[in-house]
Order: structure tokens, then C-alpha cells, then sequence
């Protein structure tokens, strides 16, 4: 029995990559296009979904601004391309979504970000916040600072790893083709589309080409090395063509895509992972902070005992109940040094101890393996 297609309204939180292609024409910005888009997200967040947008054009757009050349631009005029359309760009999406009501942010992030523990624990945070808030994040890579050793290269793997460092269930590329298929349509009349794929084989990866846009830097074979990231993080991925004006609702609608089945849950994916890591010290917690554990509750330092070990920002620790039983693993949010001089107090005197703001728990419910 074949598997069937996930649904965008059945998600609870969707990324959606746009690429350059779809958002920029020869004249500049494709407004009638972002309109459109706009209000598919619009509509999936008045149903409760979570929506973040990984978006391309600031370079694009910036070009068209600045006059630059067609073809390749020099580090420095792509840098400088990207300042001039980032701001243009967050502008765009700002004024799409404002008469539906809905607020923007924008995100910019290097490959560096998601590399850094404490970078990528940052970042998580301040997504988890936007989204809670009821906010639609904008992210793009940092194109302005960005160089090739800091470069996720594509917004495709930029995608996928924003879905994954957000605990989404579905991501979502707009590109300018419809799906996977055995061999390249335009030159082999015999290809196929797939419509699901179940498993992600070197047969499946062997599929991959070359990039057709000009304006696009990723092809198929980015989309599958995007792919690999969101499923083995518990994310179903879609590649659609999203020409049309209302793309999300094409898709929705029955529009030809192909989507990639996750390998298991986000959430329980990340939780496995945690779970596997190393801790580098460890958290004695009260009864009451056991229990609240337990309950599904982040760990506060109101209910830290004793700290023990040498850790940073970000590394796994050791959770121990009173008698010194292993309760969980987590990512803490402090260093070992700045724990033991917040344990036992609340978190509204933490900013007092430390003398600066820092965050509520010492270990977030959600970078936690109990």
C-alpha cells in the first residue's frame, strides 16, 4: 500500500523556503506574487499553524536596486547587493502581512549559527519566542557579513535546518519545479514524477541535477541534501512549484508535489538526540523540581541543589533526583560557573546575581530527555 501525502493544514508548525526565482522578476520585486503568498500564511496561522518563512531575494533584489550586472558578482557586490535588499525585503513581507494583522521579524543567520551550541540554542530561543508571540519570522543568510567559510550556500539546507532547530513537522520548498522525478523531464520523456517518497536511498540522491534558474543557486540536488536533514529530524519535507499566486493553497488543493516522509516525530527526534549525548556535568534537583519534571516542566534554579562539573552554554548535563537517581539529560542555558551562583534562587533575581538578564530556566523543557 502506498503511503499517503501529508496535508500543509494538518501541520502544527510549516517552514516554507522561497526561492529567489519566484520573488524577484527582471523589474524587481513580484509584489501581486507576495500578496498572494501572504495571505495563504495568513490564513494557516488563523487555523492555529505556526508558520516561519525561509526567504531568498535580498541579493537578487539588492542587484536590481543597484544596477549591478547580470552574472556573478564579486564577494563585496553581493555583500553590498544583500544590505540594500534586506531591509527592501523585510519591508515587503511587513506590508503583506500587516492588513491581515499578522506581525513579522526578521532572522539573519549565518552557517556559523547552527554550528555554535550556544549560537544554535540562541537562535532556537528567540524562534520559540517569535512563534509564541504569534509572529511570522523572515530568515534569510546573513548575506551581508557572510563568506564561504561561513556559508550555508543554499536556502534549502538553510530551510531544513531552521525546521529542525524549531521542532517543525513540515517544510515546505517553493521552487520553480514540481517535484522529484527518475531522470530530468526537459530532456527525458520517459521520467516520472514521484509523488511520496518513503525512504531517502542512494538511488533516490543519484536523482539529483544541476541548478536550472538563474537566479537560483540550489538544484535538485540541494533539495535532497535538504531533505536528508528535515526527515532524520523527524520533519515531512514538500518540493512544489510555487508560481502561482496563492502556492500554499495550490498545494493543498491537490497540486502535483513530492513530499518526503519523516523518519519518526520532531520532537522525538531531538529528544533521542539529547538523550544519546555525553553529559559533561550535572544538576541536583529538589523533590519539587523532580516533580515538576515529570510534569513536563523546565527546570528552574529555584529547585537546583548542587552543581557539579565543568560546562558551557549549550552541553548536555546530567539531571539527579534527591537520592541521586538519573532523571534526564539536557542542554543548559548557563555555565557551570554562572549556575552555581544562581541555584536555589528564583529566576526573577537572576539579572540582580549575574548583573545582567539571562533567561527564566536553567534547562528548557524542550532541550530536555527525561
Amino acid at each position: 500500500m502506498a503511503a499517503l501525502a501529508p496535508s500543509l493544514t494538518g501541520a502544527r508548525r510549516l517552514v516554507v523556503k522561497i526561492g529567489s526565482a519566484l520573488l524577484v522578476g527582471p523589474t524587481g520585486l513580484n509584489a501581486d506574487w507576495l500578496r498572494g503568498l501572504c495571505d495563504d500564511v495568513a490564513a494557516l496561522r488563523g487555523q492555529g499553524i505556526d508558520v516561519v518563512l525561509v526567504s531568498s531575494g535580498s541579493i537578487a533584489l539588492g542587484r536590481r536596486v543597484l544596477d549591478l550586472p547580470e552574472g556573478a558578482l564579486s564577494l563585496e557586490q553581493a555583500q553590498a547587493a544583500a544590505a540594500v535588499g534586506q531591509i527592501r525585503l523585510a519591508r515587503a513581507y511587513e506590508e503583506a502581512l500587516a492588513p491581515h494583522g499578522v506581525k513579522t521579524a526578521q532572522i539573519l543567520l549565518t552557517l556559523e549559527d547552527s554550528a555554535d551550541r550556544r549560537r544554535y540554542l540562541n537562535s532556537r530561543a528567540t524562534l520559540q519566542t517569535l512563534l509564541s508571540l504569534g509572529v511570522v519570522p523572515i530568515v534569510n543568510e546573513n548575506d551581508t557579513v557572510a563568506t564561504d567559510e561561513i556559508r550555508f550556500g543554499d536556502n534549502d539546507r538553510l530551510a531544513a535546518q531552521i525546521a529542525v532547530t524549531c521542532g517543525a513537522d513540515q517544510l515546505l520548498l517553493l521552487s520553480d519545479v514540481d517535484g522529484l522525478y527518475t531522470a530530468n523531464p526537459k530532456t527525458d520523456p520517459t521520467a516520472r514524477h514521484l509523488p511520496v517518497i518513503d525512504q531517502l536511498t542512494p538511488e533516490i540522491e543519484a536523482m539529483g541535477g544541476d541548478p536550472v534558474s538563474g537566479l537560483s543557486k540550489g538544484g535538485m540536488k540541494t533539495k535532497l541534501m535538504a531533505a536528508r536533514t528535515a526527515i532524520a529530524g523527524g520533519c515531512a519535507m514538500a518540493i512544489a512549484e510555487g508560481s502561482v499566486l496563492r502556492p500554499l493553497s495550490a498545494v493543498i488543493d491537490g497540486a502535483r508535489c513530492s513530499w518526503f516522509l519523516p523518519e519518526n516525530d520532531p520532537q522525538l527526534a531531538r529528544k533521542r538526540w539529547i538523550a544519546a549525548m555525553k553529559p559533561k556535568g550535572s544538576l541536583q534537583i529538589d523533590q519539587g523540581a523532580a516533580d515538576a519534571l515529570r510534569r513536563g516542566k523546565s527546570l528552574l534554579p529555584a529547585g537546583v541543589r548542587v552543581v557539579q562539573g565543568d560546562f558551557g552554554r549549550g552541553e548536555p548535563v546530567q539531571i539527579t533526583g534527591p537520592s541521586g537517581e538519573t532523571l534526564a539529560t539536557g542542554l543548559t542555558r548557563y555555565t557551570s560557573d554562572e549556575a552555581r551562583q544562581i541555584v536555589g534562587h528564583h529566576s526573577a533575581r537572576i539579572a540582580e546575581i549575574l548583573g545582567y538578564p539571562g533567561r527564566a530556566a536553567l534547562i528548557h523543557r524542550d532541550d530536555m530527555a527525561v
